[in-house]
């Protein structure tokens, strides 16, 4: 919850920053952001194949594993469409995209910035924020009350790091391949699904 709270007063910084007009030039320019966004994917990348756990997970890869991301996915864009047009001005292509973050505000935000703008962006931001907080606070009533793949389900790409600890602390330690899996696809998806959405 802290690297949360943290990206929030980040955040909130840049906003103010950026409305005092006080940046440079070259700092608001959009070839920034493409290079930020390339960075980005490759970090991710690196921080998937480099970990040692994506060979270690796919190698105990079951039907049972592989059905958490795709229910995950199918479950966020139901949820989605069915909130569509509440916030004024996001149709269901711009909550589709939102959602298709599944938690992973950093990079579903700078795509989002990048092929859409500023207003939607923000949004992403703040959306994918606000699950990660969510699981943090629902893990433990979700595990006891309702079913184990609850709190991952929520957690969304998230499972794969920030929110594994709270998420295996009460769903137990054999859950963690799940969390780790299901996060690492999510993770995947998401460069590939938000471009996807915002092309239509």
């Amino acid at each position: 919850m802290k690297s949360s709270l943290i990206i929030l007063g980040v955040f909130a910084v840049g906003v103010v920053v950026g409305y005092a007009r006080v940046t440079p030039e070259f700092v608001v320019r959009a070839e920034l952001s493409l290079y930020a966004l390339y960075l980005l994917v490759f970090l991710v990348g690196v921080g998937i194949g480099g970990g040692g756990k994506a060979a270690e997970v796919f190698r105990t890869i079951s039907l049972r594993m592989a059905l958490v991301p795709l229910s995950v996915i199918v479950g966020t864009f139901l949820g989605v469409a069915l909130l569509a047009g509440v916030v004024p001005g996001l149709g269901i292509r711009e909550s589709l995209a939102v959602g298709a973050g599944f938690g992973y505000y950093s990079l579903s935000s700078v795509i989002i910035l990048k092929l859409h703008g500023e207003t939607l962006a923000a949004v992403a931001l703040l959306s994918n924020i606000f699950r990660e907080i969510v699981t943090f606070t629902t893990a433990p009533i979700f595990a006891r009350h309702l079913f184990k793949l609850a709190p991952i389900s929520v957690g969304g790409a998230t499972t794969m790091d920030t929110t594994l600890p709270i998420v295996t602390r009460f769903t137990g330690k054999e859950y963690a391949m799940i969390c780790v899996f299901n996060g690492i696809v999510l993770t995947l998806s998401v460069p590939l699904l938000v471009p996807l959405i915002l092309s239509f």
